[in-house]
């Protein structure tokens, strides 16, 4: 007996801009110092999120937002589970991060070890005066006492369920699936 895979469709790009346009005005309406904002995407998906947020935050609310990217892989606690050589990416952040006001943003939310993983990596760049993490999709089941400040989607799942976002930069198309695996 194979394992079979059920999908839905859960976002599609409409609804991936709308709450991505939502997260900008919370983020906004959250601000201490405008000045002092950085968007961090985590590699990969969180890296073309951040620009989009930052492209909103632009065109939408006249605020010039530098992002920079961060890569976590050797900050991960399970990366020698995961691969034997883990595929090491470009951390290039605008600047120092002392006293900023870094808003971390991904894809999707699980357990928070990626959000943890991002922390460790955070703070070998500098102080930041605040973080706190915006995600497309938060699908509960944390691990870890990690939460998200800017939320596009909350999506009940089960932990065996699997949460795939599709980006048009890297996939040709905007969707958010939801992959459930049953025996056949």
């Amino acid at each position: 007996m194979g394992r079979q895979f059920r999908e839905r469709i859960v976002m599609e790009h409409t609804e991936m801009e709308e709450a991505l346009r939502q997260m900008a005005r919370q983020i906004v309406a959250d601000l201490d110092d405008p000045e002092g904002l950085v968007l961090v995407g985590i590699h990969t998906g969180g890296v073309y999120l951040a620009h989009r947020l930052g492209q909103i935050l632009d065109t939408e609310h006249g605020r010039k937002v530098p992002i920079g990217t961060l890569d976590i892989n050797l900050y991960r606690d399970d990366w020698s589970r995961l691969h034997t050589q883990p595929v090491v990416r470009a951390t290039r952040l605008p600047g120092s991060l002392d006293d900023k006001d870094v808003v971390l943003v991904d894809d999707v939310l699980f357990t928070g070890r990626t959000i943890r993983a991002a922390l460790d990596a955070l703070m070998d760049y500098g102080r930041p005066r605040r973080v706190r993490v915006a995600t497309l999709v938060d699908r509960g089941h944390r691990e870890l006492p990690i939460c998200a400040h800017f939320v596009g989607l909350e999506l009940e799942t089960l932990p065996d369920e699997q949460v795939n976002v599709y980006l048009k930069e890297k996939d040709g198309a905007d969707r958010v699936v939801l992959e459930c695996r049953s025996a056949a």
